[in-house]
């Protein structure tokens, strides 16, 4: 038997081939003239890192673990870590797209929770309630418009577009029997007449504008406040956690862009176009 068909049985063996990755893994780093760190070849497991591997099995599968079962996730979590460094070294985390995705995506998603937990103070909310004082009064009464759009929503570009372009609104959208302007109407009886969802809308749409559709009992309109008159005042000290929660819903986006707007501020951009 010659020396070939000896290696072939060896070179089939899964640790004949762990063994050959590792010695590629030495050399690679031998010939980049890289020094072996001691300390990333030092892996410790303690009492706090044992707790989260076993809080996270037990919120999984709604038990404790076994001894054994421990034993198995300090086992799976080593062999995670060895690769993951190994992985480094190679230099296999660069530019990898895949990579650059799920990094970009946490990145984001703690971006996102800094900005949900962002605490506004009474001024802050003191100046949304000013702004939105209907909002958060059942009493307020509005003056309005609407333009009656059906039960479709098809014709709501259409009809925006020949608004902003100076049509006559009087004559857009379909017939019913409501009428097309309201003077100083209650929300209550906005409510009984188009629907509780349509006067919850309505409370929250701006003034001055154009805004929807908004869905009533009888279809979709379009909508223009022109007043809003709040007999009134509420104090913030009473609506305090409704005008937090409209906040954030509204400021999400904004307050989102503004802290990448800051991140951005820190890096100077350089494009070379062809």
């Amino acid at each position: 038997m010659n020396i070939n068909e000896r290696l072939k049985p060896l070179l089939r063996e899964p640790l004949v081939h762990f063994l050959l990755a590792g010695l590629a893994v030495f050399l690679f780093s031998a010939w980049r003239g890289e020094e072996v760190d001691p300390a990333s070849r030092t892996i410790t497991i303690d009492e706090e890192q044992v707790s989260r591997l076993v809080a996270s099995w037990q919120q999984t599968w709604q038990r404790p673990p076994t001894q054994a079962e421990i034993d198995g996730l300090i086992r799976d979590y080593i062999k995670g870590e060895i690769y993951y460094r190994e992985a480094k070294r190679l230099g296999l985390d660069e530019d990898d797209t895949v990579i650059r995705r799920r990094l970009r995506a946490k990145m984001e998603y703690i971006a996102a929770a800094q900005v949900e937990n962002a605490t506004p103070d009474d001024t802050t909310l003191q100046k949304w309630l000013d702004r939105n004082p209907a909002r958060y009064t059942a009493n307020a009464a509005y003056s309005f418009d609407q333009i009656y759009l059906g039960q479709g929503d098809g014709a709501a570009s259409r009809i925006k577009a020949a608004l902003a372009d100076g049509g006559d609104w009087t004559k857009m959208g379909e017939t019913i029997s409501l009428p097309r302007s309201l003077e100083n109407a209650p929300q209550a009886d906005i409510g009984r007449d188009f629907g509780e969802g349509f006067a919850a809308a309505l409370a929250a749409s701006p003034t001055g504008k154009w805004t929807g559709p908004l869905q009533s009992g009888f279809g979709l309109h379009l909508v223009r406040i022109r007043a809003v008159k709040t007999p009134e005042k509420p104090k913030l000290a009473e609506v305090r956690q409704a005008v937090e929660n409209d906040w954030r819903a509204t400021t999400t986006r904004e307050r989102e862009a503004a802290a990448y707007q800051a991140l951005l501020d820190g890096y100077t951009i350089k494009i070379a176009k062809p």
